[in-house]
């Protein structure tokens, strides 16, 4: 998920001073991606903290877009997720590029049937890995009963639907990956709209009703992490494919050497806006939502996630901003240990207690939460930066 080729699950990579990434990288990518990864991990925290102990409108309105919409709708929140999955898009391009150029290529369709055979084998590799994961941090090595363990996730979500993607940009040109995203979206608005569920009919975008909750409580074994459906289930892991894709089409547009820098990123923010109207529109007949990831959602987070690389990239690559965006390249380039750590593996909140709670003391009893949670994000950088210093990278 970087656009580095797959080195071992744990490994070194080289830094290039005074950089502050590891050579070959773009170091807007990593800085978004730790943006994005920053507010699950611990920034969601700091903002419902400050919002409560000032009551300030702005911090009031961030705070609510820091919870998932409860059905229909879009918040920033809902927003996290389909970002790291077009981020790990952008990087596929990337982490092909130097076995296109020693093989004389342009392309990652003109490969040869045996050159795609290891890369295929890698990616599957990959997304087996980010299943198991994903199971893990839903509770696997508790040793549930099979009927009480969750098999779906997060992190499988994003295996699959990179997979998918990666399947696809293998194996096609990039008009044919234009055709297959349009093709996935309007193929899965067909199917939850016109296909009948038993009890409910056809095109009930309800928790119960929907084909994709009937999917899930027919295939998904194991666990519906909402009773009668998951927000990861098999069914809706489809469109997200296309956010995996857009992403992949992103990279191929930024690894171009034919625009300038400045030239990508009003591409970005035009196809940005362009992507964002259409889901606007498209919500008035399949509206936009999270859970079931309509092809509404996919368009209009897509474009989104457009306009985000665009506002980094300009001001990290093109105009070599970079020293302030350091604290999200430790997250960026660890993203997937910091995830698994903050998700049970290590008890920061624990820790940060330990460390700073006399110093918390010299605050009032509203400001306490908002010292602890910082603290918390403080304890996390300084995990990330010592992994950073000795060069020690997951990589998945």
């Amino acid at each position: 998920m970087s656009p580095q080729p797959s080195p071992p699950l744990v490994t070194e990579s080289t830094v290039n001073p005074p950089a502050p990434v590891p050579s070959g990288r773009l170091v807007s990518l990593d800085a978004l991606r730790g943006f994005d990864m920053f507010w699950i991990m611990s920034g969601e925290h700091i903002i419902h903290a400050l919002a409560r102990a000032t009551g300030w409108p702005a911090l009031v309105w961030m705070s609510s877009q820091l919870h998932h919409a409860e059905w229909n709708g879009c918040t920033f929140y809902d927003m996290i997720f389909p970002l790291f999955l077009f981020i790990a898009g952008v990087s596929m391009p990337f982490s092909l590029q130097g076995k296109l150029q020693r093989a004389g290529l342009t392309s990652a369709e003109q490969l040869s049937a045996r050159e795609k055979r290891p890369i295929y084998r890698s990616m599957l590799k990959r997304t087996l890995i980010l299943i198991v994961l994903g199971m893990v941090v839903n509770g696997l090595l508790e040793y549930k009963a099979y009927e009480q363990t969750r098999l779906a996730s997060v992190l499988g979500r994003i295996g699959l639907a990179w997979f998918g993607a990666g399947v696809i940009y293998l194996n096609t040109s990039t008009r044919g990956q234009i055709f297959w995203a349009v093709a996935i979206l309007l193929g899965y608005w067909a199917a939850m709209t016109l296909i009948p569920v038993p009890g409910f009919g056809a095109g009930v975008l309800t928790p119960e009703g929907a084909l994709s909750s009937f999917v899930d409580r027919m295939l998904l074994p194991g666990k519906l992490h909402r009773t009668v459906y998951d927000p990861e289930g098999l069914f809706s892991t489809i469109p997200a494919i296309t956010t995996a894709l857009l992403g992949m089409l992103t990279g191929t547009l930024l690894k171009d050497s034919r625009p300038t820098m400045t030239q990508k990123t009003l591409l970005m923010l035009g196809l940005g806006v362009i992507l964002i109207l259409t889901g606007f529109v498209w919500d008035q007949v399949f509206p936009i939502n999270k859970r079931l990831w309509t092809s509404s959602f996919a368009v209009f987070v897509g474009g989104w996630s457009l306009l985000f690389l665009a506002v980094f990239y300009y001001i990290i690559d093109v105009q070599k901003l970079q020293k302030w965006a350091f604290p999200f390249i430790l997250i960026g380039t660890n993203s997937i240990l910091i995830y698994l750590a903050s998700d049970g593996i290590i008890d920061f909140a624990h820790t940060a207690h330990f460390l700073f709670y006399g110093f918390s003391q010299f605050f009032s009893v509203n400001w306490q939460p908002v010292i602890q949670s910082l603290a918390v994000t403080v304890t996390q950088l300084l995990l990330l930066y010592v992994l950073y210093r000795n060069k020690l990278f997951l990589k998945i």
